[in-house]
């Protein structure tokens, strides 16, 4: 390409796939690449380099979002491969594909209801556009862009729509597959090469329990100041680049955004100046030429909308607001503060590192989590063909209805707190609960990461310690903190927000008069004991709104549907390849089933025993929060309805089909590995559900190397219970 010099790494990696492309045995190849590596240089040379020795050939260049991505990407070709020729799918739809085109095509215009890519028009439409050029003598190369946001059925139905001769798949977060050839750039390589930073700083310069009036007035104060840093140690060593600050909101935060408008507006950052911008998916201003190191934009306000493939090497600064997001969201979004302006460092320990504000005290475990998650291999397959025909009954939520109560919920709320930790005056309340865990401090508190993470994309992502801060409670600036810890309790329970809130002000309020009364809290304390013990709340309200209930055999119609169940035609499981026992499960209703998948111990112990026992025939693994998968429908204590997925679905010798769910069992001690609080309503769903349908049934659960199963008439935790029988006796 002209004018570019490709770093070492990058070298090797279009060496690489111009190998594996032109001589490798294995159709799909995988990249991953950290953000900020250059992969659309790489690709781009790749192509050019491929079809100097290679006419009759098309790329296709697939990629996620709302569009712009694939603009982008064919702009980028347009400007550095002047003599190649780029299409997008109009032109593709008007003209055809001719030899040696790369297309670039948005995936999400193809695949998505409603569109008129697909459409038989007057025009020839896309299925016979590829046909055309196939007869032609031309073969096709799929790259997947973003191939984390790609994994959808109707996605790889497009990518074979092409029946390419390769697939190139490209990520910074794509998970190993042994069925492909794997290309991996190190991260260090890449921050060695000077393209990204040598070093993140997480919430430098925060005092340990320090003591604030306004959290995110704060935050921002430390970025101005940070950035303010930034620019005077740019000026002076003649560098000339205008650092940007980005400011990522949660998804819900309207009133957010006007707070921060008018505390930036306060520091002289506004639109009318230019210095502060905003993109949103419906609003975008001051972003024009945003990406020039020296536009004059100093702030940026987003939430997800340039998540995907955004480039602007002068964004620094990262403060992200509370409420965890998507964990790929997470790793992607630092990357975007992580670029160095000019692809070099500059031995300048202010420049060379880029820099976290956060208070969310999930947000490095989240990432840790994700982080994990590379460790396994990822494996797609295909159901057996005996298989394909085999059908159950499922059942989905009929989301149109909500039967709840709101009274009676917050009697169930109150009748449980009594109880369980056995209350007595609202006044007397506070020493019971505290003891039992409860936090009564009148500041909000909040224990947060500080430390310095090298590579991100390993395991050991932070050398950190947590340092908490206090927050002195305003009713108004916390107004909206608070309202954040009762929806996410309230999501949690199947609530909303407008129920949950007054049942929360009856039994913890003071100056709302209410004969049931928990506490009796000042306002202030009120949202410090709100805010401060959400995660307890949460839990001990499910636990009181989930109470088991009677499931009747005909729930009303209002509550669900029901629906054909097939096994689905082809899933991807994760692995672990390095396990020194991996094997293939016979019995499994898929081909090629690794043992090895990860599972939970007591599923592993039952996939074991099924491959092993002369009564088993097939088995199936179910998977979750997808109607695609097997699911029932079951009532709570306040008729709220909720989804279950049952683990598995197991055909016998005898021609009888069992649905089975697993839970942990027993310790040596004899103490419940179970965790799952709803178990009895899902075990009374599961029974109602097999009675109608002619199915056997049963919960398993695990003590040592043995397996018992309870498919009795109400469920018993402790396994000493008669209603709990070793397997062997039925499968």
């Amino acid at each position: 390409m002209v004018g570019i010099k490709l770093k070492e790494f990058q070298e090797k990696c279009v060496q690489e796939l111009l190998e594996q492309t032109i001589f490798g045995d294995k159709k799909e190849i995988l990249i991953q690449a950290p953000t900020g590596s250059g992969k659309t240089i790489i690709l781009l040379e790749y192509i050019d380099r491929f079809f100097i020795e290679n006419k009759k050939n098309v790329f296709i260049w697939l990629t996620p979002g709302s569009g712009e991505l694939e603009e982008q990407s064919q702009n980028k070709m347009n400007e550095l491969l002047s003599n190649r020729t780029t299409k997008n799918l109009t032109d593709i739809l008007n003209n055809g594909f001719e030899e040696q085109d790369t297309a670039f095509i948005n995936w999400e215009n193809v695949t998505k209801k409603g569109n008129t890519a697909l459409k038989e028009l007057e025009k020839s439409n896309l299925y016979e556009r590829v046909e055309e050029a196939k007869k032609d003598g031309i073969k096709f190369i799929v790259i997947v862009d973003e191939e984390h946001r790609n994994k959808t059925e109707k996605a790889e139905n497009i990518t074979e729509l092409f029946s390419p001769e390769k697939i190139i798949r490209v990520s910074a977060t794509t998970k190993r597959n042994d069925e492909a050839y794997n290309i991996k750039i190190e991260e260090m390589d890449v921050i060695n090469s000077g393209l990204i930073t040598k070093s993140l700083y997480i919430n430098q310069g925060i005092e340990n329990n320090i003591v604030l009036n306004d959290e995110v007035e704060y935050l921002l104060k430390l970025a101005i100041n940070k950035r303010r840093e930034i620019r005077n140690n740019c000026t002076a060593n003649g560098i000339e680049y205008n650092p940007l600050v980005i400011i990522q909101l949660p998804s819900m935060s309207e009133d957010l955004i006007e707070k921060i408008e008018r505390f930036l507006g306060s520091e002289g950052f506004t639109y009318e100046n230019k210095l502060l911008a905003i993109w949103l998916a419906d609003r975008k201003e001051n972003i024009e030429n945003i990406s020039n190191n020296k536009s004059e934009q100093c702030f940026l306000i987003m939430k997800q909308a340039i998540s995907t493939g955004w480039d602007c090497p002068r964004a620094k600064v990262l403060v992200k607001i509370r409420e965890n997001m998507h964990e790929d969201f997470e790793i992607q979004t630092l990357g975007r503060i992580r670029r160095m302006p000019e692809a070099k460092h500059y031995e300048n320990e202010v420049l060379d590192n880029c820099y976290l504000y956060t208070f969310d005290d999930e947000y490095t475990e989240s990432v840790k989590h994700e982080l994990g998650r590379h460790a396994s291999n990822v494996k797609s397959l295909f159901v057996k063909d005996e298989y394909r025909s085999f059908k159950l009954y499922k059942e989905v939520k009929n989301t149109d209805a909500d039967n709840f109560a709101p009274r009676d919920a917050f009697y169930a709320i109150y009748e449980f707190f009594t109880q369980k930790y056995k209350l007595t005056s609202p006044e007397e309340n506070i020493q019971i609960l505290e003891k039992e865990g409860y936090n009564f401090n009148q500041n909000i508190t909040n224990d947060i990461v500080q430390g310095n993470a090298v590579e991100i994309n390993k395991k050991n992502f932070i050398k950190s310690e947590k340092i908490r801060i206090q927050s002195t409670v305003d009713t108004y600036k916390n107004g909206l903190d608070l309202r954040h810890s009762i929806n996410v309790i309230a999501s949690k329970i199947g609530m909303i927000y407008q129920y949950l809130s007054p049942i929360l002000q009856r039994l913890f309020l003071a100056n709302i008069e209410f004969d049931q009364k928990v506490l009796k809290l000042s306002k202030k304390e009120f949202y410090a004991f709100i805010i401060n013990n959400e995660r307890k709340l949460e839990y001990d309200i499910l636990d009181a709104v989930i109470q088991k209930r009677e499931q009747r055999v005909k729930l009303q119609k209002e509550h669900k549907k029901t629906l054909e169940f097939y096994f689905p035609e082809r899933v991807t499981v994760k692995y672990n390849k390095k396990d020194s026992n991996l094997s293939e499960m016979k019995k499994n209703v898929y081909y090629g089933y690794p043992s090895s998948t990860l599972k939970s111990q007591s599923e592993a112990k039952f996939e074991r025993y099924c491959e092993e026992s002369d009564k088993i025939k097939f088995w199936y693994k179910n998977g979750e929060s997808s109607q695609e998968f097997l699911s029932i429908v079951y009532l709570d204590k306040m008729n709220k309805a909720w989804t279950f997925y049952p683990d598995y679905v197991v055909g016998d010798t005898a021609g009888n089909i069992w649905i089975l769910e697993t839970k942990g069992g027993e310790d040596t001690y004899g103490h419940s590995k179970n965790i799952d609080i709803k178990v009895e309503n899902k075990y009374q769903a599961l029974k109602v559900y097999a009675e109608k349908y002619n199915l056997k049934w049963g919960f398993i659960r695990d003590i040592d190397d043995l397996i018992f199963i309870s498919n009795s008439n109400a469920y018993v935790d402790d396994m000493k219970d008669k209603s709990w029988t070793n397997i062997k006796y039925y499968l």
